[in-house]
This record gives structure tokens, sequence and C-alpha cells, in this order.
């Protein structure tokens, strides 16, 4: 896809930005373990084109990001300590410096002491109130500290948050879009606006709620769109199912009847079978039924062998798949085959447009592809929330107020 066809804001491409000092939110919110080890760097592999140009023009570049959800205050598990020395990992011959604090002198000395084509890397945004609250003084402190000339956005995944470095920031410096925020916007709102078809979803994950928009959006551009995940379970519900104990969201009787009301005939797939077991555990035992013999002490954990061949069926005659949200408890081997099923079939279609997003299903589809190294997926997205809300066609207050 051409770039910037979609996306219609300023990016760094536009600019001459030879020498300066940049101030630029990347996302390296990346998953870690108990013990502060990061299990998949994809989020800091994407941000790599963007700071490599910017460091090919000679510029200091100065990254700010957040990892979890620190309440305004340092927590070392919330360090981005590990981030710097994965990111020190990927570009060794860079001299990258860590900043254990944000916007104190400290952090201003070490970004003044950095000079043209080094990096600092800031500690964690949301160690300060400021950030999530938007706040213009908490703004002004990150381009004093940082000494920047130009504020550029990279961090696709924060940008439907209007935080202090994707909204306020934006009034003080001139903002530009960095490549990976650009691709994203191009390959999301591509697929939407100009799918090749038949276009198919596959939507997953537990609440239909944080989806209702995305669903609803989905149900006037897409040819099929397959529920899978707990978020079936409400579905199955509300047709009078017997689901026994299996997780489903309560209350979301209107929101149906209204997703009923809009799909055209057999334009929503259910699960007409599913796995079950007594427990969520990783020694449970598989059952798989129909969807009328559900005991009462069950769990549906996964869709069924018979739902997983009907879905590769729709994924066979698919010129383009969007797929947001497991198919099952995809933590578990034995309620991942509907997930695995789906990646393959996905995968093994020569010349399918496919769009992966949201973060568990970026997160599996990518530990996939470590055991199936010849797979092939278009796009796999950076976003959770922002993909899911600029898919549906709202405005995202991060992409809204660059140049």
């Amino acid at each position: 896809m051409a770039h910037t066809q979609f996306f219609k804001k300023k990016t760094i491409k536009d600019i001459d930005i030879h020498g300066k000092t940049i101030l630029l939110r990347a996302d390296f919110n990346v998953p870690m373990n108990d013990k502060s080890e990061i299990t998949s760097d994809y989020r800091i592999i994407k941000s790599l084109p963007t700071i490599k140009y910017l460091l090919d023009r000679k510029c200091k570049v100065i990254i700010i990001s957040h990892i979890g959800r620190p309440d305004g205050k340092p927590e070392q598990k919330y360090s981005l300590r590990p981030a710097y020395t994965k990111l020190q990992e990927l570009m060794p011959e860079i001299d990258i410096k860590f900043s254990e604090s944000t916007i104190d002198d400290s952090a201003k000395i070490t970004c003044k002491q950095a000079v043209e084509g080094e990096i600092v890397l800031l500690e964690n945004l949301r160690f300060d109130p400021g950030e999530v609250g938007n706040d213009m003084d908490f703004a002004k402190q990150l381009r004093l500290v940082s000494g920047a000339d130009y504020f550029v956005q990279d961090g696709f995944g924060v940008v439907h948050r209007a935080h202090a470095s994707t909204e306020a920031i934006t009034h003080l410096l001139p903002a530009l879009g960095g490549l990976l925020l650009a691709e994203e916007v191009d390959e999301l709102l591509g697929v939407m606006s100009l799918p090749r078809r038949p276009l198919v979803a596959v939507v997953g994950g537990a609440k239909i709620s944080d989806k209702i928009g995305f669903i609803e959006r989905l149900l006037e551009v897409a040819d099929t769109v397959l529920i899978g995940g707990a978020m079936a379970n409400t579905f199955l519900k509300y047709n009078d199912n017997e689901i026994g104990k299996s997780v489903f969201e309560p209350g979301q009787e209107e929101i149906i009847k209204k997703i009923f009301k809009k799909a055209k005939p057999g334009q929503l797939i259910l699960p007409k079978d599913v796995g079950v077991a007594a427990e969520i555990a990783t020694s449970s035992q598989r059952r798989d039924c129909a969807i009328n013999e559900i005991q009462k002490d069950e769990i549906i954990l996964d869709i069924g062998f018979e739902t997983m061949r009907e879905f590769s069926g729709y994924i066979h005659n698919a010129n383009t798949v969007i797929w947001n949200g497991p198919l099952g408890y995809a933590e578990i081997k034995q309620f991942a085959h509907g997930s695995e099923v789906l990646a393959k079939t996905i995968s093994d279609q020569a010349g399918i447009t496919s769009i992966v997003g949201g973060g568990d299903t970026a997160d599996f589809v990518l530990n996939w592809l470590d055991n199936n190294p010849d797979g092939h997926f278009t796009h796999i997205s950076t976003g959770g929330g922002a993909g899911l809300e600029l898919m549906s066609g709202l405005k995202l207050p991060g992409v809204e107020a660059l140049l």
C-alpha cells in the first residue's frame, strides 16, 4: 500500500530534521514475566526503522515511553531498564544512555550530555501522575529536559489516549508522525476502506462491550464475521444455550439484539461446537461437544473441531482477513487448537491480505510464528485499543494532534 495514503499528517519524511534534537514517543510497553524479562520484543523491533531514520540524519534522539500501569509513582517492576537493555542489544553500534528519572535535573543533564547520533531513554512516563492526566506542566518539563526541536509520535499503542506524551506535548513542539505510526494507520484504514473481497473478520477475546463499535463497523464492511472466544459465550447465552460455568458478559442483551438486527442473513457466524472442560487448568481434559450438549458444570474454553473446519472454509475463500482476539483460552495448549488452526489457515493462504490486531492476538501469533518460521501475515499491529478505535471509525487524539 502506498505510504500515507490514509495517514493525512506530516511525518518525519516531510520535514528536514537533519541534526535536530527529537523527542520520540515510542511504545516500549512490552510483555514481561515475573522476573522482569521481556517475553516479546516485537514493539521495540517495530520502532527501529524510525529510530534509525532519525540517527541517519544525525539527530539526537530522546525516547519517552511507558510500561504497565504504575499509579503515578515509581515501581521497580515497571522500570523501562529491561527495554533499554533490549534496545542496546538490538543496536550495539549506537551509544544509548538510560536516565533513571523522567523530568528531574539528572535527566536534563543526561539529555544535555548526549550528542547527535546518540539515544537517551528516559524512565517510565507513568511514574508521574502528569502523564495520564495530560498535564501541560509535565509536558513542559519533558520539552525542557529533552531540549527537543521536534516531537515525533511513533507509539501507535497509545495514540487513542489523550496523555501528556500524546496530546499536551503537541501544543509545545512541532509534532510529526513516525514511520511505524504512518504504516499502522495506512494498513488498518486501508483494509477497512478498500478491502480485496471477500473480507472475513474473526473476532474473539472476552468482552463485547470493548468491541461494540468495531463489530458494528465490521458488519458494514465485512462479508462474513466469525465470532469465537469468550465473546461467543455471551451470544450463545443470549440464544438460550446452556453455557455451564463459562465466562460471559452479563447485561449485553440490547447490544446483541442490535448486532443481530444489523447483520445480514448468514453474515454473523457463531460456533456450532466447542471444546469444554471441568476447570481451567493445564491438566484439564478437553471434551468436544455440540452447542446443545454442554453440561451445567462445564466451561467453554475453545471452539470445537467442526467450527474450526467451518471457519477455515471461510478463510480459504477470503482475499482479506482481519483477526482480533484469540478463539479460546490459548494460554493452555489443549485450548489453543482453534487459534492455532486459524493461524495456520490464514498463514497458508497465498496472496491473502491478513491483518492481526489486539495485544493478546499479536502475542499469540508472534509465539506461533516462533514455532512456524515459514508462516506469514501481512501486518501484525502493535496497538490493541488504538487499532480497534481506528478501525471502528473513531478519531485518535494522538494522531489528530500532529501537524
